[in-house]
């Protein structure tokens, strides 16, 4: 359990901090290189984050997807893919830190392929765009006027989005056990309860929101996602 000196909020941000730091390690010993399995970058991403923070347990399945596969949304499972040459890939890694969790989604390219590093750069940018339409609308916001402007942000920057919902609520570890699948607790075109609404224990409900661009004809895909706050 927290403290009473430190909030739930407080407990998020520095499980995502963590999260944030495995992710540069990740870069800083150049694992994501071609030639490798999604499966095996998967596997040593792991290992390392048991080695830096002695963790191994994760709220959700843990994603590395590439080429055609980052065409596919959480819920799908793709078969096991080659990192190639000019690829692009996303992580999608939900580690639990004592009990909190966090929940990070980046997207990565290999080489120099201007519509992929466009993709990596504009999920990214989306997202932070995102954040500030929510920030700017927190209290009359539902989900479903959210998913709606992710819509139209996905348009501006010319590619589809990907995936029925775009983020979900994150909490106390472990919580998607909790709270089910109903479209309530998504950022879903169905829900029509203000994001800012509280649990039914009057509880602050704190959000994860995700960016997932697509191409569906040159079969790529980029992901962002974190913590709303």
């Amino acid at each position: 359990m927290y403290s009473k000196m430190s909030s739930v909020k407080d407990k998020l941000i520095e499980a995502e901090e963590k999260a944030l730091r495995l992710f540069n390690e990740i870069q800083n010993r150049g694992l994501i290189v071609a030639g490798k399995s999604e499966h095996v970058l998967n596997t040593e991403i792991f290992t390392l984050a048991f080695e830096l923070f002695d963790i191994k347990k994760y709220w959700h399945k843990r994603i590395v997807r590439a080429g055609k596969n980052t065409l596919c949304p959480y819920k799908e499972n793709p078969p096991d893919l080659i990192l190639k040459n000019d690829d692009i890939l996303f992580f999608d890694f939900g580690p639990v830190f004592e009990s909190w969790e966090a929940d990070i989604g980046k997207t990565y390219v290999i080489g120099n392929d201007n519509d992929k590093l466009k993709l990596q750069e504009d999920v990214e940018l989306a997202w932070h765009e995102g954040k500030e339409f929510y920030l700017q609308n927190k209290d009359t916001l539902t989900g479903a006027a959210l998913y709606e402007h992710t819509h139209k942000i996905a348009a501006k920057f010319g590619w589809e989005y990907g995936n029925v919902h775009c983020g979900h609520l994150i909490g106390n570890f472990p919580h998607e056990k909790i709270i089910g699948d109903e479209t309530i607790n998504y950022i879903h075109p169905d829900n029509d309860i203000l994001m800012s609404e509280k649990d039914k224990f009057g509880n602050e409900r704190f959000w994860i929101y995700e960016i997932h661009f697509i191409d569906s004809k040159k079969e790529i895909g980029g992901f962002f996602e974190q913590f709303l706050n």
